[in-house]
């Protein structure tokens, strides 16, 4: 296999420094072995090993390509790559010498050997020191814009070698923080880890930086508030590594660090699966996933796939969303197994023959209405959709004999004071119902969790759409509070207690911390480069009709017991029996003539928790 040979004048400027070291490395290999002046002996093979030991040496060099090596980039690997040259070298060499014998080229045997560990020291410390003088170059380079990184750990420590690397960022690491106490006063690549977290101000003035790096993918949201804080109150920049990009990928670059969003500041422990359960009811299964297109149904989707089901059946009504979601697909490599298919839920006949055309064993119902509000003025709709959509999704896997059914659940099921919390009760009591008709094995469960920061439903973009047009940001209430995961949090432990096979139970997700509205808006504001109350008004409008103070995730009488996850946890529900039937049949004739104080009514009957909006607790 021929080898091209090098054309580049950097290139070749580095073959010459490396023949001039074999070279060195030749000469030096005599004088230390046999010592000044040389035996009569040895000293008239000096000049041919010499030159033949080198002319080896570049032979070597050119067939194994070290000289497309970076020096300023230079690694382990490159180390392990000279080391290879040396050993083929001392085998060639060994063997020239055995060929040649005594009489034609007399060698003490272990020239080869000292020659090869020279030429090998050489050649590393010229490429160590090539790839030191540009990291400090990098370093202290006085046109470069100073950055502090917070964090010292591993992901920090490899931004910064990225940054030294490559000088065309603009960047030079001037200071790391960290509060591990061993690392304080060290020294790291030749930058000082300067003090702990809570100490970022006092750094940026002493070093001048103009920006602070957060490579921290561990860490809670706390630690990055407190680092958001003390960059925002000097006016600094602060960007970040998202702890998912780098665990998906397994390194650290430039290209990754991006913005702070309101996400990385709620950040929590990250969520371990167990992967093993998952996959056991996934792998190899027809999965079908209801309203596929929205925030929750879509991230489902992307979840289930590592998990290798034989095919998903993408179901929604919303043509645009799922378009958009099969363009996401297709673009995969490889593409997972899929078909999309427009229906609505309430469409008991059209949703009968998607299920038994497609035959799937699992299926998540992430399909209804959530807009609150919006649910209050059009409650007939909430029942179609949330009530009846549901049972019709239930009845249609039981008669196919689906195995696992996960319904999507909500936090405003819980003493509900709205008509779509209301709603989704029921639908938790509708999947609970048919528990003892679930094939055997099988599991039908719901989930319940609270707000997802990212879908179409959260206050988030509303925010940061109203920052854009310069204020003001609208808050219901100061004190109104809500529970908040991320989009793929909720994916993943919805996946996991679709696992987890016990059946009629309704989880609820571990939501962390309550987080206060108002708390939320300021921080998306400061993100924004603005300060709160001077740049960009908060404005209080009252609460809307439906809507809570607070949140729950359990109402009184129910109460948790745990799960085998640590995040999970199952709630202990009532269990109507024959009576929904009833409820059901009274909801379907009130949404169907439009009698909204009817719906109402028979929800806040049916539910004694309720609180609805003008009506009493138990209808009262």
């Amino acid at each position: 296999m021929k080898k091209s040979l090098p054309a580049h004048t950097s290139a070749v400027r580095k073959i010459l420094l490396d023949v001039a070291c074999a070279l060195v490395s030749s000469l030096a290999t005599f004088v230390l072995r046999l010592d000044l002046p040389l035996p009569v002996n040895f000293a008239p093979s000096l000049v041919p090993y010499s030159i033949l030991a080198t002319a080896t040496k570049l032979g070597l060099i050119l067939w194994l390509g070290t000289w497309r090596q970076s020096w300023r980039n230079s690694s382990v690997p490159d180390l392990i790559q000279l080391l290879k040259v040396m050993v083929a070298f001392v085998v060639i060499m060994s063997g020239v010498g055995f060929v040649l014998g005594p009489a034609n080229m007399p060698l003490p045997r272990g020239i080869p050997f000292i020659d090869g560990a020279i030429t090998l020291l050489l050649w590393g410390g010229i490429r160590l020191l090539a790839r030191g003088f540009h990291e400090r170059e990098g370093h202290s380079g006085s046109h470069l814009r100073p950055v502090v990184i917070a964090g010292a750990g591993s992901a920090g420590t490899s931004l910064a070698r990225e940054i030294q690397r490559n000088r065309s960022c603009g960047m030079r690491v001037a200071a790391f923080l960290d509060d591990d106490p061993a690392k304080l006063k060290m020294t790291i690549l030749g930058v000082p880890v300067a003090g702990t977290l809570d100490q970022l101000g006092e750094v940026l003035d002493r070093f001048g930086a103009s920006e602070v790096l957060i490579a921290m993918p561990s860490a809670p949201g706390s630690a990055v508030r407190l680092v958001m804080e003390q960059a925002s109150s000097r006016r600094v920049r602060a960007r970040i590594i998202p702890a998912i990009a780098e665990v998906l990928s397994g390194r650290v670059s430039l290209d990754l660090v991006r913005d702070v969003e309101v996400e990385d500041l709620l950040r929590r422990e990250a969520v371990r699966l167990d992967l093993d359960e998952i996959g056991s009811y996934l792998r190899g299964q027809r999965v079908m996933i209801t309203g596929a297109g929205g925030s929750i149904g879509s991230e489902l989707v992307r979840q289930a796939i590592p998990f290798g089901p034989s095919l998903l059946v993408l179901l929604g009504r919303g043509e645009n969303s799922l378009h958009q979601l099969e363009m996401e697909l297709k673009g995969m490599d490889p593409v997972p197994p899929f078909v999309t298919v427009v229906a609505d839920v309430r469409d008991r006949t059209r949703l009968g023959r998607v299920i038994a055309r497609y035959r799937p064993s699992v299926v998540f119902h992430a399909a209804a209405h959530k807009h609150v509000p919006m649910m209050e003025e059009h409650p007939e709709e909430a029942v179609k959709n949330n009530v009846l959509g549901t049972l019709n999704v239930v009845e249609c896997c039981i008669e196919a004999g689906v195995s696992t059914l996960v319904n999507i659940s909500t936090d405003k099921a819980v003493n509900p004071t709205s008509v779509m919390g209301a709603s989704k009760r029921l639908a938790e009591m509708v999947v609970r119902r048919v528990a003892d008709r679930v094939p055997p094995g099988g599991a039908y469960v719901s989930v319940r969790f609270g707000n997802v920061l990212g879908s179409r439903g959260s206050v988030v973009p509303l925010f940061k759409e109203q920052i854009r047009r310069g204020g003001p940001v609208t808050v219901t209430d100061p004190e109104m509070v809500r529970y908040f995961m991320t989009i793929p949090e909720a994916a993943q432990l919805v996946l996991q207690a679709g696992g987890m096979g016990m059946n009629g139970a309704v989880f609820v997700l571990d939501m962390g911390e309550p987080v206060r509205i108002v708390d939320m808006a300021r921080d998306l504001i400061r993100l924004s480069g603005l300060e709160p109350d001077r740049d960009i008004r908060i404005e209080f409008t009252g609460r809307r009709p439906g809507e809570k103070l607070y949140e729950e995730l359990l109402t009184a009488e129910e109460g948790t017991e745990a799960s085998r996850h640590s995040k999970i946890f199952v709630a202990r529900t009532e269990h109507m029996g024959l009576e929904l039937d009833q409820v059901i049949q009274r909801l379907s004739f009130a949404a169907e003539v439009g009698d909204q104080e009817a719906i109402r009514r028979i929800l806040s009957e049916a539910i004694p928790t309720s609180r609805l909006e003008g009506i009493g607790p138990g209808g009262d």
